[in-house]
Protein backbone atom coordinates (compact mmCIF):
# COMPACT_ATOMS: atom_id res chain seq x y z
CA UNK A 1 0.00 0.00 0.00
CA UNK A 2 3.16 2.24 0.50
CA UNK A 3 2.64 5.88 1.98
CA UNK A 4 -0.20 7.64 3.24
CA UNK A 5 -1.83 10.76 5.21
CA UNK A 6 -4.58 11.86 6.15
CA UNK A 7 -5.88 15.35 8.26
CA UNK A 8 -8.17 15.80 10.72
CA UNK A 9 -9.46 18.91 12.18
CA UNK A 10 -10.23 18.55 15.81
CA UNK A 11 -11.44 21.98 16.19
CA UNK A 12 -14.25 21.83 13.50
CA UNK A 13 -15.04 18.26 13.65
CA UNK A 14 -13.87 17.27 10.19
CA UNK A 15 -11.24 16.57 7.70
CA UNK A 16 -8.87 19.23 6.84
CA UNK A 17 -10.10 19.85 3.10
CA UNK A 18 -8.09 22.67 1.26
CA UNK A 19 -4.66 22.06 3.86
CA UNK A 20 -1.52 22.57 1.82
CA UNK A 21 0.87 19.59 2.62
CA UNK A 22 4.49 19.10 1.30
CA UNK A 23 6.51 15.72 1.08
CA UNK A 24 10.04 15.38 1.37
CA UNK A 25 12.83 12.83 1.82
CA UNK A 26 15.45 13.75 3.96
CA UNK A 27 18.96 12.77 4.68
CA UNK A 28 20.93 14.05 7.35
CA UNK A 29 20.09 17.70 7.67
CA UNK A 30 19.11 17.69 4.11
CA UNK A 31 15.90 17.14 2.15
CA UNK A 32 14.39 17.22 -1.24
CA UNK A 33 11.19 18.35 -2.44
CA UNK A 34 9.07 15.17 -3.60
CA UNK A 35 5.54 16.79 -4.26
CA UNK A 36 2.85 19.56 -3.17
CA UNK A 37 -0.44 18.92 -2.75
CA UNK A 38 -4.07 20.24 -1.09
CA UNK A 39 -5.79 17.83 0.70
CA UNK A 40 -9.49 16.68 -0.51
CA UNK A 41 -12.69 16.71 0.94
CA UNK A 42 -11.70 14.23 2.64
CA UNK A 43 -8.60 15.34 4.29
CA UNK A 44 -6.54 13.11 2.53
CA UNK A 45 -4.13 13.20 -0.84
CA UNK A 46 -6.62 13.58 -3.98
CA UNK A 47 -3.75 11.38 -5.83
CA UNK A 48 -4.40 8.66 -3.95
CA UNK A 49 -0.94 7.20 -1.80
CA UNK A 50 2.08 9.11 -1.89
CA UNK A 51 4.15 6.53 -2.85
CA UNK A 52 2.69 2.98 -3.88
CA UNK A 53 3.84 -0.59 -2.58
CA UNK A 54 6.93 -0.38 -5.55
CA UNK A 55 8.11 3.04 -5.31
CA UNK A 56 8.80 3.55 -0.58
CA UNK A 57 12.10 3.02 -0.34
CA UNK A 58 13.45 1.99 2.85
CA UNK A 59 14.73 5.99 4.56
CA UNK A 60 13.51 8.67 5.91
CA UNK A 61 10.82 11.39 5.31
CA UNK A 62 9.11 14.47 6.18
CA UNK A 63 5.60 16.31 5.96
CA UNK A 64 4.95 19.65 6.79
CA UNK A 65 1.43 20.86 6.59
CA UNK A 66 0.16 23.81 6.66
CA UNK A 67 -1.44 24.24 9.72
CA UNK A 68 -1.71 28.23 9.97
CA UNK A 69 -2.76 28.72 6.64
CA UNK A 70 -5.64 26.01 6.80
CA UNK A 71 -7.18 27.64 9.69
CA UNK A 72 -7.03 30.88 8.34
CA UNK A 73 -9.10 29.92 5.35
CA UNK A 74 -11.59 28.97 7.88
CA UNK A 75 -12.01 32.48 9.62
CA UNK A 76 -10.12 31.35 12.21
CA UNK A 77 -8.58 34.68 14.30
CA UNK A 78 -5.46 33.23 15.28
CA UNK A 79 -2.51 35.41 16.70
CA UNK A 80 0.36 37.26 15.53
CA UNK A 81 2.47 34.82 15.25
CA UNK A 82 0.59 31.59 15.59
CA UNK A 83 1.36 29.28 18.08
CA UNK A 84 1.00 26.63 15.05
CA UNK A 85 2.44 27.38 11.67
CA UNK A 86 3.93 24.96 9.84
CA UNK A 87 3.74 21.13 11.10
CA UNK A 88 6.30 18.87 10.33
CA UNK A 89 6.59 14.92 10.96
CA UNK A 90 10.02 13.49 10.40
CA UNK A 91 9.65 9.88 10.35
CA UNK A 92 11.44 6.74 9.06
CA UNK A 93 10.47 3.68 6.84
CA UNK A 94 12.20 0.79 8.14
CA UNK A 95 10.26 -1.85 6.02
CA UNK A 96 9.01 -0.10 2.50
CA UNK A 97 7.15 -3.63 1.68
CA UNK A 98 4.25 -2.43 4.63
CA UNK A 99 1.77 0.12 4.90
CA UNK A 100 2.89 3.30 6.31
CA UNK A 101 0.08 5.58 7.20
CA UNK A 102 0.69 9.08 8.88
CA UNK A 103 -2.30 10.42 10.34
CA UNK A 104 -2.44 14.42 11.82
CA UNK A 105 -5.10 15.22 14.29
CA UNK A 106 -4.82 19.31 14.51
CA UNK A 107 -6.22 22.27 16.00
CA UNK A 108 -4.72 25.90 16.07
CA UNK A 109 -3.30 24.97 19.49
CA UNK A 110 -2.59 21.01 19.50
CA UNK A 111 -1.97 18.35 17.08
CA UNK A 112 -1.45 14.88 17.50
CA UNK A 113 -0.02 11.89 15.17
CA UNK A 114 0.81 8.32 15.16
CA UNK A 115 1.51 5.39 12.64
CA UNK A 116 -1.84 4.17 11.42
CA UNK A 117 -3.05 1.17 9.28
Amino acid sequence: MGLSTHVLDTMHGCPAAGMAVALYTTQGESSALVKRFTLNEDGRSPDGPLYDSASLKKGTYRLVFDVAGYFKSKGVALPEPSFLNQVALDFGVAHPEQHYHVPLLVSPWSYSTYRGS
